[in-house]
């Protein structure tokens, strides 16, 4: 038998961001595919590093690299749900941070999915690993998973 990832409740997330589903997000089977997830969790994490100031697409001197990523599944959600994605960070590193995203539909206590990505953050030119700056340090840890889930 494979043991499943627990699933983590809304307290485990400090950060909030809605998301509408598209029609087209659905698949032949009348359920959002899974691609669209990943896409979700991107969306998620990168609207609030855009927010924070932490994140400049075209000129900031560091890129995150999405070096590993997972995400385990629990129910479906069809258009036309609202999902709420739940952001934490479960690890800063040196060059390196560990996202966790849960997805919610609204109501519920638990999420339809959850994941994470691991970003390692790189010098744009090189593309060789930088540390975190400081202040990116202190804006992580304001969304520091809350193990009570």
């Amino acid at each position: 038998m494979i043991e499943r990832t627990p699933l983590r409740g809304r307290r485990h997330y400090r950060a909030w961001r809605p998301i509408s589903t598209r029609w087209m997000d659905n698949d032949i089977y009348g359920h959002v595919n899974n691609v669209v997830y990943y896409s979700w969790f991107d969306t998620a994490v990168n609207a609030w590093l855009v927010e924070q100031g932490m994140l400049d697409m075209e000129h900031g001197e560091l890129i995150g690299l999405v070096v590993e990523t997972g995400c385990t599944y629990a129910r479906p959600v069809s258009f036309p749900a609202e999902v709420q994605a739940g952001i934490a960070v479960s690890r800063i590193g040196r060059s390196s941070v560990r996202y966790e995203i849960g997805l919610f539909t609204e109501g519920a206590a638990d999420p339809a999915a959850q994941g994470f990505f691991v970003h390692v953050y790189v010098d744009r030119q090189s593309r060789r690993p930088r540390e975190l700056p400081e202040g990116w340090r202190r804006k992580l840890e304001t969304i520091l998973a809350n193990e009570g889930w």
